[in-house]
């Protein structure tokens, strides 16, 4: 029997993207809800930001015209405040003026209170002591945001930042994508809940569910709602029912293990009897059995069943899938380039992903175990190695180092 080629995992990302380009739909949300959100609409702003122009700093509002030297001293004839509006200021007179408060007409600079001192015996006179130039501590309208400029593009993700840009130009709600609702179930009679039987109580062989519990953090993390289905017993009865019960109300259904073609594996039988099913071979490690198929019209994803290959495969191809469905254009896997303060002199044909940690000296260092059972690398470790296949590794090589940090958020 000829065993299919090992499929790239550039490939295979692109065909779930293609299949992610159907999208959720939009809804609208309030901006204080928006958080973690993606826009689905670009933003333009109706207004300048700042709306006119204003004070930067606590001071007098002067005409430098008027300024030639310093020592001169000039009346106060108003005191202007944020949210208020000043007179025109006359020849030889100055407006004391706060933070944001608005430049009164014939005003083009600002001397700031530290450079100005009151005169005793002039009642309501200052004297400033710094000769100003034209637009001296003087914001500009629009200098932050112009009227028609878009300052938020549609498949950004919004964080707070971007919630307070919107809401300087006055929006109380955005068009967003509809959060994913995600069908989570892992399949496996020999897994155990946590919490149902105590350590010294495990029957032989059994081991608890790790995964359910990581990949149901990454689903949120990804805004998504997740319905979680528990263990799905291995028969193919209630592997079809869990499946079509799922469907039903799910945009994508997430299962872990089951994706071979053993006895006991029954994802694909049943899968196939709903809908479609394609079985992957990825050439990454760790990961490599990889199912991508529809059921009914719901996206059906197998993860790997170890659990440091169902994290990783997860990161490198559930996680760009679920932004691309929520209409984010850049989902690619981002890496920098770091040295090596460890050797892998055996290199994999496939492109391994190598569980690593930064150490003081700037490099990185190698968990020592590189299984994909010992989920303990990737609680050690804050990064991976994007190693190519056939590639070795020396001490002081350049690698490509991808933080976790960012596939996590």
């Amino acid at each position: 029997m000829v065993r299919a080629a090992l499929m790239p995992l550039p490939q295979a990302l692109e065909s779930l993207l293609v299949a992610a380009e159907s999208g959720l739909g939009v809804e609208t949300v309030a901006t204080l809800d928006a958080d973690g959100r993606i826009l689905a609409q670009d933003v333009a702003s109706e207004l300048h930001v700042p709306p006119q122009d204003n004070s930067a700093m606590d001071g007098y509002a002067v005409r430098c015209a008027d300024v030639s030297q310093s020592g001169a001293v000039f009346s106060v004839t108003q005191r202007i405040a944020a949210g208020s509006s000043g007179q025109l200021v006359e020849p030889f007179t100055c407006a004391r003026i706060f933070t944001g408060a608005p430049i009164p007409p014939g005003a083009d600079a600002v001397v700031m209170q530290e450079d100005c001192r009151l005169v005793n015996d002039c009642e309501g006179g200052v004297q400033i002591e710094a000769v100003p130039t034209p637009g001296q501590h003087i914001r500009r309208a629009g200098e932050d945001v112009a009227r028609g400029q878009v300052v938020l593009r549609a498949g950004q993700r919004l964080g707070p930042a971007e919630l307070g840009l919107a809401a300087s130009i006055g929006l109380n709600s955005l068009a967003v994508a509809k959060r994913p609702r995600v069908a989570l179930f892992s399949t496996g009679d020999e897994l155990v809940m946590p919490g149902t039987v105590a350590p010294q109580e495990m029957r032989p062989g059994a081991i608890y569910n790790s995964n359910r519990f990581f990949l149901a953090a990454l689903l949120k993390r990804l805004g998504c709602i997740v319905t979680d289905f528990g263990i799905v017993p291995d028969r193919l009865d209630a592997t079809v029912a869990a499946l079509s019960d799922a469907a039903r109300k799910h945009d994508l259904i997430l299962t872990s293990g089951g994706v071979s073609v053993g006895e006991e594996d029954h994802i694909k039988p049943a899968v196939q009897s709903l809908g479609a099913l394609d079985l992957w071979q990825i050439a990454i490690k760790p990961g490599k059995p990889f199912a991508y198929g529809q059921v009914d019209r719901t996206h059906f994803i197998g993860l790997p069943g170890n659990p440091v290959s169902s994290l990783v495969t997860f990161l490198l191809l559930v996680r760009p899938f679920l932004l691309r469905l929520q209409g984010v254009a850049d989902v690619a896997m981002h890496s920098v380039a770091a040295r090596a303060d460890f050797a892998w002199p055996k290199a994999d044909k496939r492109q391994e992903f190598l569980r690593v940690r930064r150490n003081a000296n700037g490099g990185l260092d190698l968990f020592p175990n590189q299984s994909s059972g010992v989920l303990t690398s990737v609680v050690w470790g804050d990064g991976l190695v994007d190693n190519p296949g056939g590639q070795t590794i020396a001490a002081g090589d350049l690698v490509r180092y991808v933080g976790v940090s960012e596939l996590l958020s």
